[in-house]
């Protein structure tokens, strides 16, 4: 992947418009935002939360500091996108996380919607570089044809996604 600007990674600098492999980025990137988005999950819908103040100190500091990263990896451009596109798909977040919470005997509307902001933006910020993640894994960012197909699956599969995270939430 081409980075948008400078960035220090891995013990080594890394200039704006150098290549820097998938495989140093993704699964660092995948598996700390899992911890971190895992655990500002279970504190906004823990039975005792802590205060909302903390809460969004915690995940507010963390989602800032990834979106710069985004910012620097992949560019002004993209991240507007991801935010763009995330507004656009708030029902498909609010199926997943209603989904996640009822496997946990919890609903959705058990909780202030300002509760929310945390989950929802970690999910925004994961589904992104999940997208990102499948594009470079099948080489298909420079390949618009398998790019555009690529997307395309993306979009599919998470809408089969959603759609059957709904049913599950809502049937229970």
């Amino acid at each position: 992947m081409k980075l948008q600007g400078s960035i220090s990674f891995d013990n080594q600098a890394y200039p704006g418009g150098s290549e820097i492999p998938w495989y140093k980025v993704y699964p660092f990137f995948l598996a700390h935002m899992l911890v971190f988005g895992g655990s500002g999950f279970l504190m906004a819908y823990a039975r005792h939360r802590p205060p909302l103040v903390f809460l969004y100190l915690h995940g507010g500091f963390a989602i800032a500091i990834y979106t710069v990263f985004y910012l620097t990896i992949f560019g002004r451009d993209e991240v507007k996108w991801m935010f763009i596109n995330a507004f656009l798909g708030l029902l498909g977040i609010y199926s997943q996380v209603g989904w996640l919470l009822s496997l946990f005997g919890k609903r959705i509307g058990d909780y202030p919607i300002y509760v929310h902001a945390i989950p929802f933006l970690y999910f925004v910020l994961y589904t992104f570089l999940l997208r990102h993640a499948v594009i470079d894994i099948t080489r298909s960012r420079e390949n618009p044809s398998r790019r555009a197909f690529v997307e395309n699956c993306y979009v599919a599969l998470s809408i089969a996604v959603y759609l059957v995270s709904y049913r599950l939430e809502t049937r229970g």
